[in-house]
């Protein structure tokens, strides 16, 4: 029997009243606990903030094998058992890429600067660096058009994102439109010759800052160096090809691939006190590129889930089902962590997965997996979310790529939607940092992914 039952047991008849009385008040008050006190507190004692600030001030930029993403995976650990929730460490072996030095210089005209950074995963070009005329693509069919024309020089992808999809709010349509050149584009243009790849920078915004982000070689096709370049920089050379000019590029970059670390997804949890072995996932990337500090991508999603069960553990409040938080790692270049998870803890019982991958503007609601009567019940009982604006759903058939593996195998997905307006005018650069953070905002979102997981583990 346990020191403390044991204890009750034989206390005096007045004491085990008093104390009897006292769990029968605290059971009745998380009976009467609604998901609008949960967004109430977390409005009025948020410390996401001051999570963020410590991943992103303290530690930095977090790319997946380098020491400072081991220093995340331990001070998020420690972070959780210092507020007194359980947590652990899962074993994930992630690749180890280092950017090295990236210069690039206009050899035919007086030699100007190019700002560009190599995409994550890139080879290297040799010491010297590359030195061969440019040939600009707009598109595949315009790559495969040019054909042979394309042996021997560096490919520019000049994609721009579509502005008018970006101001609708629907940038991250607009991403998806443009990102396949930084995906595809480097195999696609090495299947005709190519010597290496630049890609105009995939974002809405520039102050000639590029933005890096993983690219996928076909295995069948060599592999050449690329690169992205600031949007000012892609606009320089496309006027100078316009106007029939010859443009010759000197391009230096000297990635590395390591072998692979062994690195850690973090884990943590409020258990069920009704149905346990049920599990609603709430999660976000402890990764991130090396450019920035990770502040938006996605150091955000990281605080408001880290946040969830700090105060839901506040307020003492024990939800039906488990609450479980996880910290994967590798999301940005591999997505080794949300594969690892999946094949952890595949054969235990889902019942929601909620992502938070997007930044930390003013919340807009959620994507989600659900539709019909099902939705229709959860919009019912999560009419809370109103108060930070996050009371609408939207069905999708993607949530989140680290818990895509989860949803794949039928688990209902959720994913917070930010607003996204400026979102990718800094992911993936130099300026995803903290002062793009509004605590006030970063607040709401915390309370509306808490209140829905709430409303999930209740339900």
């Amino acid at each position: 029997m346990h020191r403390n039952l044991r204890s009750f047991r034989f206390a005096p008849l007045s004491v085990r009243m008093t104390l009897g009385v006292f769990a029968l008040f605290a059971a009745t008050v998380q009976a009467q606990t609604t998901p609008d006190d949960i967004v109430k507190r977390e409005l009025a004692t948020s410390r996401s903030y001051e999570t963020l600030e410590v991943l992103t001030d303290n530690i930095g930029p977090r790319l997946s094998g380098s020491s400072n993403a081991a220093a995340a995976v331990r001070w998020a650990t420690a972070t959780f058992q210092k507020w007194g929730i359980p947590a652990t460490t899962e074993k994930v072996m992630v690749p180890h890429w280092v950017r090295g030095i990236e210069d690039a210089r206009l050899v035919s005209h007086r030699n100007q600067k190019i700002f560009l950074t190599a995409l994550g995963g890139s080879v290297a070009t040799p010491a010297k660096g590359i030195t061969a005329e440019v040939i600009e693509a707009g598109s595949f069919d315009e790559l495969k058009s040019l054909g042979s024309k394309v042996k021997g020089k560096i490919v520019f992808y000049n994609n721009p994102m579509d502005i008018d999809l970006v101001r609708a709010r629907r940038s991250f349509d607009a991403y998806s439109k443009a990102v396949v050149f930084r995906s595809e584009g480097p195999s696609r243009a090495a299947q005709y010759g190519a010597l290496a790849v630049i890609i105009r920078s995939v974002t809405s915004a520039s102050l000639r800052t590029p933005h890096t982000g993983a690219l996928r070689y076909d295995a069948k096709l060599p592999k050449i160096p690329a690169a992205a370049m600031a949007i000012e920089d892609a606009m320089l050379i496309d006027r100078l090809l316009k106007k029939g000019e010859r443009v010759r590029m000197h391009l230096v970059l000297t990635p590395r691939t390591l072998p692979e670390v062994a690195s850690a997804n973090v884990i943590a949890e409020i258990r069920g006190n009704e149905k346990p072995e049920e599990v609603v996932l709430i999660g976000g990337h402890l990764d991130s590129w090396d450019l920035g500090t990770g502040a938006i991508d996605d150091g955000s999603g990281v605080a408001m889930v880290m946040e969830t069960l700090r105060v839901l553990k506040e307020m003492n409040l024990t939800p039906k089902r488990t609450i479980r938080c996880v910290l994967f790692m590798n999301e940005e270049n591999g997505l080794n962590g949300g594969r690892t998870y999946f094949a952890n803890h595949k054969n235990e019982k889902h019942v929601a997965a909620i992502e938070s991958d997007a930044g930390a503007a003013a919340p807009t609601g959620f994507r989600t997996t659900l539709k019909g009567d099902a939705l229709a019940d959860l919009e019912r009982r999560a009419q809370a979310l109103a108060s930070v604006g996050a009371a609408h759903f939207e069905t999708t058939a993607e949530t989140g790529a680290d818990t895509s593996f989860l949803v794949e195998a039928g688990v209902p997905g959720f994913s917070l939607v930010p607003d996204p307006l400026h979102y990718v005018d800094y992911h993936h650069s130099a300026a995803d940092t903290l002062d793009k953070i509004d605590p006030k905002e970063l607040a709401q979102d915390s309370a509306a992914v808490a209140a829905l997981a709430w409303v999930l583990a209740n339900r």
